[in-house]
């Protein structure tokens, strides 16, 4: 039976620039860095954003940049805040794509490797009740 999400690796080219990243926008917290160990495929870091495990290891960027995401729940007061962070790391933001009413809002944004976050301030519930209207 599957308990849950285990973890999610991310392949990033400067574990440093991705820890800088994890932890300006999300608040991640380092919980183990492999410094020059390899015990999987290459140089890795874990990093804790709340009880999700994100492990980040070193190799080459993503060529393009896709709508292929990974979405975090955030309260809606606190999108704005989020949207700052993002500036500030200078992080490139997607334009936001037309939504219907009822289904939150979302903040889109490329890391330095080019993966999509999604900042989504909405739940499965709300959407389905939403989409159900119609």
């Amino acid at each position: 039976m599957i308990e849950g999400v285990s973890h999610i690796t991310f392949i990033v080219k400067d574990l440093e620039r991705a820890a800088l990243f994890f932890r300006s926008i999300f608040d991640a917290e380092e919980v183990y860095s492999s410094g020059a160990k390899i015990y999987s495929l290459s140089r890795e870091k874990f990093f804790r954003i709340g009880d999700l495990w994100i492990a980040v290891m070193e190799g080459e960027s993503l060529s393009e940049r896709t709508y292929r995401h990974v979405a975090f729940k955030v309260p809606d007061q606190e999108l704005e805040a989020y949207a700052a962070r993002v500036r500030e790391l200078g992080l490139a933001i997607k334009p936001l794509r037309p939504r219907v009413d009822g289904e939150g809002r979302s903040l889109y944004f490329y890391d330095f490797d080019n993966h999509l976050f999604e900042l989504h301030t909405g739940t499965l519930a709300e959407r389905l009740a939403r989409y159900g209207r119609d």
